[in-house]
């Protein structure tokens, strides 16, 4: 398959007047249209706006290569247009672009034009090229220029394979390398061609392997890594590097290897480059790089949101399927397992809700500190689902998911810690401090940790419950403001279990003054769901393209009751996301009150509505606290910057 296969006459357009950069991309998703690539160009347009929120795909040089891989496309294509006079594309090195070209890749299996963009990707690291391109009159010329620089590098690259298939003369210097970048699309190859060229014009040897989105292309053997001097992994994403133990690594950005391969090559010459020694552990190219401390704790704070997420999702539905086939009127109390069905719905709901805290720690300190603080954070967010204390180790009060946050951070850190600590410790015992020393010690420091932290949260449980009880003779708007925004501070942490079980106590007086509590009490706690869902959608600069997807989702779960829903999203940015959900929930619980609503059942949501009293205002509360926070989410949180 040749580029041309993919870039069509019908696809190109020259010497475009474009203002900006959503002109550009819209005039290239007009011409994928023309040639008959998309199935709906909105959607498709979708995935190239979430692309360029991970990062600029103008790469420098005057060029930009925007690409999206989505369902909405009916086949590989690629279109271009130029504009000669240049625009802002947000481009790495701070220059107009001029030369665009746009990729729209299916959302399927099939990755067969991946070697043909990967192709289209290293012709435009050579200048001159991409300015012939740039200066072209017509399209045929367009393609012509196109077609025979591809001739020209498809008999360069017989020319490698013939080379490599004789006997090679030993080199004064050899390099090998990796390149990735989170798809694995342009800036994989691009970078991977700039080191082969800049390599090729020093007159050294090189052997990159490509870690694109269809698989590893030119992977490298154990042969290629023990003849080398030096690696050189330049990525933006997780590599595996043990392969790379006892080496001279250096580690670095695809940026980097684009715009400055040669500082990259002449650093390996140099030979003053550390040697890697691995640690049974995923190394993180981005680690090495020049991030400030709140980025970083954003990135760990994501890793463990992000593998959360599906337990939470899986977990709620099933959940509230199982309140959806109950019978209500068997045991109000018991509401989602009273039938053998809905019992068996609840039951694997709930089992995946179990993993949910372990799993936000454990990948939080995977994060930090990489595989070896994965056990660690998995125990320390066990622990604090349960409630662990000296005095029950069995668990006692659960520091619910701010608990789990402080676990999967200290156990990281634990962990970080103990690796320096170790040192010093004979090359004899390496093979042991991942399976052995890292997670006992680390395992029984972070069960120190949270032994410590959940007495605080039960003192702080108990006296929020004697505070409660003291205000329940007072304004009676003012604590179904308090109960409802508990429910939405830390959404099953010790507010929200002090809420909740103070209207079970209240349910339990069967007064019309415990059954407006317990409905204040719910419509609290349905609110941080439904504010999430509809954030995702008039806000969807606010929240990463994962969490859009997601976002719908918590309509169900708020619907059901499930406040948990919104846990990923406020353990990714509590500061902006916490205090949107508290006035919302808080402006939900005092009209209920306000209202007069009442509620006889524990749980279940909308499930329960019909034994709500004065339902219609009940909606009212629900509808006003959630738009409330809804609205606070927009004005409050900041653009999203996925990693």
């Amino acid at each position: 398959m040749k580029i041309t296969d993919l870039l069509r006459k019908d696809g190109i357009e020259l010497n475009v007047n474009a203002a900006d950069q959503n002109a550009a991309i819209d005039k290239l998703i007009e011409l994928h249209t023309k040639v008959g690539n998309l199935k709906d160009a909105g959607e498709f347009k979708k995935a190239i706006l979430a692309r360029e929120e991970k990062g600029s795909t103008a790469v420098g040089m005057g060029i930009a290569v925007p690409h999206g891989k989505s369902a909405a496309v009916a086949s590989a294509g690629v279109t271009a247009i130029t504009i000669p006079s240049g625009i802002d594309y947000k481009s790495l090195d701070g220059n107009p672009s001029k030369l665009f070209f746009m990729i729209a890749a299916p959302d399927t299996a099939a990755d067969t034009h991946l070697e043909v963009l990967s192709k289209l990707m290293t012709l435009l690291m050579d200048q001159s090229f991409s300015q012939k391109l740039i200066d072209a009159k017509t399209p045929d010329e367009f393609l012509e220029i196109i077609d025979k620089k591809e001739a020209e590098k498809d008999a360069e690259e017989a020319a490698k394979k013939a080379a490599a298939a004789a006997p090679a003369a030993p080199s004064v210097k050899k390099l090998v390398g990796v390149t990735a970048c989170p798809t694995g699309i342009a800036h994989t190859f691009m970078a991977a061609e700039s080191l082969e060229l800049k390599a090729k014009e020093m007159g050294i040897d090189i052997k990159v392997e490509k870690d694109g989105s269809g698989g590893a292309k030119d992977v490298l053997s154990a042969a290629d890594i023990r003849e080398a001097d030096v690696v050189i992994v330049a990525a933006d994403k997780n590599i595996e590097m043990g392969r790379f133990d006892g080496k001279k690594v250096i580690i670095a950005s695809t940026k980097e290897a684009i715009h400055g391969p040669e500082d990259l090559i002449k650093k390996a010459q140099s030979g003053d480059v550390a040697v890697y020694h691995h640690t049974g552990t995923v190394t993180k190219a981005e680690n090495t790089s020049n991030e400030s401390a709140g980025r970083k704790a954003y990135k760990h704070l994501m890793n463990g949101v992000s593998h959360m997420l599906p337990f939470v999702i899986g977990g709620g539905i099933l959940i509230a399927i199982a309140f959806l086939l109950d019978d209500y009127s068997i045991d109000p109390s018991n509401f989602g397992s009273n039938t053998p069905v809905a019992a068996w719905f609840k039951s694997i709901g709930g089992a995946a809700f179990g993993f949910m805290l372990p799993i936000l720690a454990g990948f939080i300190a995977q994060s930090i500190a990489d595989r070896p603080g994965l056990a660690v954070g998995f125990v320390g967010g066990y622990l604090a689902s349960t409630g662990a204390t000296f005095a029950a180790p069995g668990g006692d009060v659960p520091s619910a998911f701010l608990g789990a946050l402080v676990a999967g951070f200290v156990g990281g850190y634990i962990v970080l810690g103990l690796r320096k600590l170790c040192e010093g410790l004979p090359a004899a015992l390496e093979g042991i401090k991942p399976v052995l020393i890292y997670p006992l010690i680390g395992t029984l420091l972070i069960g120190l940790v949270m032994c410590l932290i959940n007495p605080v949260v039960g003192a702080l449980n108990a006296w929020i419950s004697g505070v409660l009880t003291g205000m329940s003779d007072g304004s009676i708007i003012i604590l179904g403001a308090l109960l409802g925004a508990m429910m939405a501070t830390d959404m099953g942490g010790p507010l929200n279990k002090a809420a909740y079980a103070f209207g079970l106590a209240s349910l339990a007086n069967q007064n019309e003054t415990g059954y407006m509590i317990m409905a204040a009490i719910m419509v609290g706690g349905m609110v941080p769901p439904i504010a999430i869902a509809l954030a995702t959608i008039f806000f969807k600069n606010k929240f990463t393209a994962a969490e859009r997807k997601s976002g719908p989702v918590n309509f169900i779960m708020g619907l059901s009751f499930i406040t948990e829903g919104a846990i990923p999203y406020a353990a990714a940015d509590p500061l902006h996301v916490i205090p949107s959900l508290l006035v919302g929930s808080g402006v939900a619980g005092a009209l209920s009150m306000a209202f007069k609503c009442t509620l006889m059942a524990p749980h279940g949501g909308i499930f329960v509505f019909p034994v709500v009293g004065n339902v219609a205002m009940y909606l009212v509360a629900l509808l006003v606290g959630s738009a409330v926070g809804c609205l606070l989410l927009g004005i409050l949180k900041k653009n999203a910057q996925e990693a």
